[in-house]
């Protein structure tokens, strides 16, 4: 997968987060846990199109860096809404999946990176 592939994926994937947010029954906890998933989710196609853009090794292992914590982040609001069953359940389901490749694809992009810059 190249990086307009992923840059793609990464957009598919904060647009069903979006939809998944929106329909999510309005309450004080799902309006936090929503919010919070929105923000993490969207931010992860929003800083790796910025590591693409990178203008140094260095500048893109820590733009990765960002883009794996809020992988990781959007992965703990997924968990808690499927710990209590909040939201569409085969639409989480198929976010928990895609958001733990995510962080598996951005986590190996990272230590690749790593181990290059030496």
């Amino acid at each position: 997968m190249d990086k307009a592939e992923l840059e793609q994926r990464t957009k598919r994937f904060a647009l069903r987060v979006i939809r998944f947010v929106s329909d999510l029954p309005k309450s004080k906890v799902t309006n936090v846990l929503g919010y919070q998933l929105l923000k993490s989710a969207t931010s992860i196609g929003a800083n790796y199109r910025e590591a693409n853009r990178a203008e140094s090794r260095n500048d893109f292992i820590h733009k990765i860096a960002i883009v794996e914590k809020e992988a990781s982040e959007t992965q703990y609001w997924l968990e808690l809404l499927e710990d209590t069953g909040l939201g569409d359940s085969p639409e989480r389901r198929w976010l928990l999946q895609e958001s733990g490749e995510l962080l598996a694809i951005f986590t190996a992009s990272g230590k690749t990176a790593k181990a290059r810059r030496t």
